[in-house]
């Protein structure tokens, strides 16, 4: 099948990939990590830079916000020769040891069964865990960037503004450390098609602790995200596609 949406040519993306859902932030990796990065597609915003990192091809993309725009450029970045994806993002705390600034290595991630993977599989739930090789590798890479880490399920929920005290409290009496959007799609996908993924998010709000419930951008959660970005580069190179 063709890419619809992602205009880069057979080739021009590399098998190993960092997603993520703010243009701003594929242009930091980009051009602050990546040795010779150039931009193979921009067409709708979905940016998409490949260059080197240690020597090793990788390819930054922005995947939107959600489910639906997150699936279709996951699916393209496949048809492309992505053979590995981490996303990385940011999410809401739902415990109030998560704090703004702390990171979470995503081990499964919750969805309500509809939605984008709904279409995929009606009447049936698909299995939401990343690669455990490459989550591992992920988490060791975090704690040597100096990142304060914790591992955890999230919610990936497909509406931002239905989020309220009782969502928060639902979720977190059930395990959930964070929520977020795209997870769930990414590990679906993923063991679909046939791709290792991993998800490392920076906590940008809390939801259970009233006055850290204001969203953190990218200019605030700059100097974090480097360190993340960092450590996901370095899960990648280290990890066999």
């Amino acid at each position: 099948m063709k890419p619809q949406h992602l205009t880069a040519k057979p080739g021009e993306v590399a098998e190993r990939v960092v997603v993520v859902g703010d243009p701003a932030r594929a242009k930091m990796v980009a051009e602050e990590f990546l040795e010779d990065a150039r931009v193979v597609s921009e067409n709708r915003a979905l940016y998409v830079y490949t260059g080197s990192y240690k020597g090793v091809p990788v390819s930054v993309a922005v995947h939107g916000i959600g489910g639906p725009s997150a699936a279709i450029v996951f699916e393209e970045l496949r048809m492309l020769g992505a053979k590995a994806m981490v996303r990385l993002g940011t999410a809401g705390g739902l415990k109030p040891e998560i704090d703004v600034g702390h990171a979470v290595v995503v081990t499964g991630a919750a969805y309500y069964c509809g939605g984008t993977l709904g279409v995929y599989t009606p009447n049936a739930c698909m299995p939401t865990a990343p690669d455990p090789t490459l989550t591992v590798k992920l988490y060791e890479a975090a704690k040597r960037e100096g990142l304060t880490v914790h591992m955890g399920p999230v919610i990936s929920n497909d509406a931002f503004y239905a989020e309220s005290p009782d969502f928060a409290e639902f979720w977190a009496k059930r395990g959930i450390i964070a929520v977020e959007m795209e997870c769930a799609t990414l590990f679906g996908i993923g063991w679909m098609r046939g791709f290792r993924t991993a998800a490392l998010v920076v906590i940008a709000d809390n939801l259970v602790v009233p006055e850290k419930k204001d969203l953190l951008h990218h200019e605030q959660l700059a100097p974090i995200m480097r360190k993340a970005a960092k450590a996901v580069l370095e899960a990648l190179v280290e990890t066999n596609v």
